[in-house]
Parts: structure tokens; C-alpha cells; sequence
């Protein structure tokens, strides 16, 4: 360098060579970000889920959080993953203290942050998971006592009338080698499980033969308690398991998640789980999209609480839940909206289960 170049400022090379990188770096495609794996996600999903249980007070309200100064976020949030921190952020949201709705001329859509469901769900699996476990022997029954009504339509096609609800009892092979029995207020006994008779043919022309059909293996639509009992208990397995089962089945047509809904909805009702497949059972119930919650609902024998709900093919079910201690209560269906069945919230259906226990054969009631 002689004596008439002029010499660069300091840090002028340093600053050409940050550019240089920044030229560069938009050049290059951005470096790929891992995703979380469907069973980590989950595993994920459910310790931010314990770990905010177990900082509640238990029940399905939540305390008030003090709010964070504006400009400053709570340090133990960035700590979460992306995928989690979804869940954490919708866990403080549920009131169920609101005023009632769901009357008849109304249907409450429900609120729509999933995490909602999924924190009454948790508590309704939490109070399942302390349950004491039932005693069912193999050679016994499983007695479910509930009150039962369904909506009916006069042969005019006019709306849909809801009659009083009435006693309904069913008792179910533990094992599920014997005929049940189902039993209703007004209508004759119905034996449960039976083997349809059929006829069959030797050769062209013989004197046909009768017979009978093979019982067919238990399933989650024809469950028995010996079956109900070994059904796994990691969700993620039993809800791939329910739609497996339920495939084809049902009237919810091409609606995977309402015959999944459906079929869990029922074993709750008319089975008796033990404790750690009934925590399991709802904890699939929270995997599956659309599931909301209604801040009030009534059962069919007038017991008030909260529920989570799911709509499909114009219907709302609604899974009802003691607000103080998160028990099945039972379950109602609703219009969602106007036809000619109804305007939107006519139920159309509705139950409450009332007793479960063992029974030593069809027809007798278990000791209170």
C-alpha cells in the first residue's frame, strides 16, 4: 500500500464479510426442522397434560392465572415443544360454571378449542382411574340399570315427541357364553346373545336341516365384560382399534370419528370397564377431532352437568359428566338443526345410567 491509498475504515472488512454470508445465506434453502413423531407427540401431549392436572385443584374448574406483564412470557412455556404448547395454552379456558343452555330451539355449538374436551376428558379418565375395580366372576352377569327415551314420529312425518323416559335393565354374559336379557318398561323381555336358527341343505332337494348360527367372536360392538376387560389401554391402540370395528357399521355413513365416538359412548353406558380401560376410553374419546364442550346438559333422570359433544349428520351426542366429581352420567342427542323432525335442539334421544353390578343369573337384581 503506497503512500496515496487511502486506507479502509475499522471494520470494514468485517462488514463486507457479513454481507458476503447474508448474500449467501439467501441462497441457500433453509436448514429442514425434525418433526415430532405421532407417538411422541402424544407422549408429549399427555405429560403437559399431568403436569397441568396436577397443578389444578382437581376438579373441572380452573384457578385464575396471574397475567404475565406486558412484553414478558412466562419462562416455563418456551421450555415446551411447539407441539405441546398448543395443549398448555387451551387448558385454562373451561367454565363450566355458565348459565345453562341447550333447551329445546337452541343447540349450543359447543366451545371450539379442542383442549377443552381434552382437559374434562383427563378429569373423567382421572376419576375413572380411582374407581373401584368390578367384581364380576366369570360364570356371572353384568347388571346396568338406566332410564332410557327415544324421540318417535307419528306416520304423518310430524315432529319428532320425546316420551318420559322409562326403566330400561340388562344383564350380560360376563364370559359371554349364556344368553343375556334385556328388559324394558312396556315391552316383553328380549334374550340377548342368542343363536338364530337357520336351515341347511345336504344336497339339491333334501329335506333341509335346522340349525343354528355360530355365535360370532366379541367385539367392540359386541362386547362382552371378559372382552371389555382386555382391551388395551394405550389410546392411541384403542381408538385404531374401535375404527377397525366399527368400519362399516353404524348409520354415521363415511364418518369415521362419530362411529368411533359412538361405539365408545356406548361401552361407557352399558359395560362395566375396569378402571384403567375406562381412564383409556376417554382418553381416545380426546384424540378424536370435533369433540367440544357444553357448559350444561341434563340426563334423563334431570341430573345436571357438563359434557363434551360431537355433531354429525345433523345430531348432537353429548356425553353428560357429574361437574364435581367427573362420573358418566349419561348421554343425549339432540337436533343441530331445524327439519322437519324438529327445530334445532329437539332431543331426540336421552338416558342416564343409574346402577352397575354383578348378577348371578338373567332377571335378578344385584345386592344395593
Amino acid at each position: 500500500m503506497n503512500a496515496f491509498t487511502p486506507r479502509p475504515p475499522r471494520g470494514a472488512d468485517t462488514d463486507a464479510d457479513a454481507l458476503l454470508r447474508a448474500e449467501l445465506a439467501e441462497l441457500l434453502p433453509p436448514p429442514p426442522v425434525p418433526e415430532l413423531t405421532p407417538e411422541r407427540n402424544l407422549v408429549l401431549r399427555h405429560a403437559v397434560l399431568r403436569s397441568a392436572l396436577a397443578a389444578g385443584d382437581g376438579g373441572p374448574a380452573v384457578r385464575p392465572r396471574r397475567k404475565a406483564p406486558l412484553g414478558k412470557v412466562p419462562l416455563r412455556l418456551l421450555a415446551v415443544p411447539v407441539a405441546a404448547c398448543a395443549v398448555v395454552a387451551g387448558l385454562v379456558v373451561l367454565a363450566p360454571g355458565e348459565a345453562p343452555t341447550g333447551s329445546p330451539g337452541r343447540v349450543e355449538a359447543g366451545r371450539t378449542a379442542p383442549s377443552e374436551a381434552v382437559r374434562l376428558l383427563s378429569h373423567a379418565a382421572l376419576a375413572a382411574a380411582a374407581a373401584p375395580a368390578p367384581k364380576v366372576r366369570p360364570g356371572e352377569y353384568v347388571y346396568v340399570k338406566s332410564l332410557v327415551a327415544h324421540a318417535g314420529r307419528d306416520a304423518a312425518g310430524g315432529p319428532a315427541v320425546l316420551p318420559p323416559a322409562h326403566a330400561r335393565e340388562v344383564w350380560l354374559s360376563a364370559d359371554g357364553g349364556r344368553p343375556g336379557l334385556l328388559r324394558e318398561a312396556g315391552a316383553a323381555d328380549t334374550p340377548l346373545g342368542s343363536p338364530g336358527p337357520v336351515y341347511e341343505l345336504d344336497r339339491p332337494g333334501a329335506e333341509p336341516r335346522k340349525s343354528t348360527l355360530g355365535a360370532e367372536p366379541p367385539s367392540v360392538t359386541r362386547p362382552t365384560h371378559a372382552y371389555v376387560a382386555a382391551l388395551p389401554t394405550d389410546p392411541g391402540v384403542l381408538l385404531r382399534l374401535v375404527r377397525e370395528q366399527t368400519r362399516g357399521s353404524g348409520g354415521s355413513g363415511g364418518d369415521a370419528d362419530q362411529r368411533a365416538f359412538d361405539a365408545i359412548g356406548t361401552l361407557l353406558a352399558e359395560t362395566w370397564a375396569p378402571p384403567e380401560v375406562t381412564a383409556a376410553l376417554y382418553r381416545a374419546a380426546a384424540l378424536i377431532p370435533g369433540v367440544t364442550v357444553l357448559s350444561s346438559a341434563t340426563d334423563a333422570a334431570g341430573r345436571e352437568g357438563v359434557a363434551v359433544a360431537r355433531t354429525a349428520r345433523g345430531e348432537q351426542t353429548q356425553w353428560i359428566f357429574d361437574r364435581t366429581t367427573s362420573a358418566f352420567l349419561g348421554e343425549r342427542t339432540v337436533l343441530a338443526g331445524s327439519t322437519s323432525a324438529g327445530r334445532a335442539g329437539t332431543v331426540l334421544g336421552v338416558s342416564a345410567v343409574l346402577v352397575k353390578g354383578a348378577a348371578a343369573a338373567p332377571g335378578e337384581v344385584p345386592e344395593a
